[in-house]
């Protein structure tokens, strides 16, 4: 199938706009799903894209930026990966195991260039701000989004635009001179996901409310289970009766987000309460968010 020119025109676009959105308006268009998401429209195929951008944003489900840190870029290597899956006929866990989380983190180098490209428009800015140029801060505040733009945009286009020959020799000779080697990238491209569930399960305060874990764990495995069932049920149904057609719907997702939805409620009401309690009655020091011996952060809420 290939890459044509406007494909990567608008994969390069988005991925120069998509930083910025995360720095600005953080409109979640700056989120690995979305990335999949459009690149899968823009590629034409938004099923995988979807899968991609999924699991890679599982994969990061539990990283975050603290201060001015750099983290690995899931979104470029999102677009990267859904590009090459789609136009190249790739593998989607080799996808991500071999193109997408390499980019994310070879990223990271080009996000620290980003971030001192800036102190020169920083700099810029103070001095305008002595003169009270106000016209010239903004102008330069603006131009800080060049450096972070480029930053995405530039490596995406050039991955796309020479890599793609590249990795399509790669990926076939992998294929069948390296079959182990590309077993092995699917394998850990449909393991990672299960990485960022634990660096997630590993700063959110799980001893404190392991009622809700477990409670959350019965609730979908009982629904798993009870919609397999009755979809297989119709399923044997269908086939004796012709006249049957009426069509089972799988798993509701969203049932399953709104029940842990009203847990987070009930729980953040509870803390809020007590925080109030304790703003009243409480010194100071009993205020102070709470981290015990093992490094979890237990007043997370606040």
């Amino acid at each position: 199938m290939g890459i044509e020119w406007w494909q990567i025109l608008l994969l390069t676009l988005y991925a120069g706009y998509q930083i910025c959105d995360e720095l600005t308006i953080n409109s979640s268009a700056g989120s690995a799903v979305f990335a999949g998401f459009i690149s899968g429209i823009i590629m034409g195929d938004m099923k995988t894209g979807l899968m991609i951008g999924g699991a890679m944003q599982l994969t990061v489900l539990g990283v975050g930026t603290f201060g001015g840190s750099s983290r690995i870029d899931a979104n470029s290597g999102t677009v990267l990966a859904t590009a090459f899956s789609v136009g190249l006929g790739m593998n989607q866990s080799q996808a991500i195991s071999a193109i997408a989380v390499p980019v994310a983190a070879l990223l990271i180098q080009t996000d620290i260039l980003a971030r001192f490209a800036n102190t020169f428009f920083a700099h810029r800015i103070d001095r305008f701000i002595e003169t009270e140029n106000y016209k010239a801060i903004e102008r330069n505040y603006l131009y800080g989004a060049i450096p972070w733009a480029l930053s995405r945009a530039l490596p995406v286009f050039l991955a796309l635009t020479f890599g793609g020959g590249l990795v399509n020799t790669v990926v076939s000779y992998m294929n069948s001179q390296l079959s182990w080697l590309a077993t092995g990238l699917e394998t850990a491209g449909a393991v990672l996901p299960a990485v960022g569930f634990a660096i997630l399960l590993r700063y959110l305060p799980v001893k404190k409310h392991f009622p809700y874990l477990i409670i959350g764990f019965i609730v979908t495995a009982l629904f798993a289970t009870i919609y397999g069932d009755v979809s297989a049920v119709g399923t044997a149904v269908t086939g004796l009766s012709k006249g049957f057609a009426h069509n089972f719907a799988g798993l509701p997702m969203l049932g399953i987000a709104l029940i842990g939805f009203g847990f987070a409620a009930i729980e953040y009401k509870h803390s809020m309460e007590k925080h109030e309690v304790v703003a009243e009655h409480g010194s100071a020091e009993q205020q102070e968010t709470v981290i015990d011996a093992k490094g979890e952060i237990e007043d997370d809420e606040l």
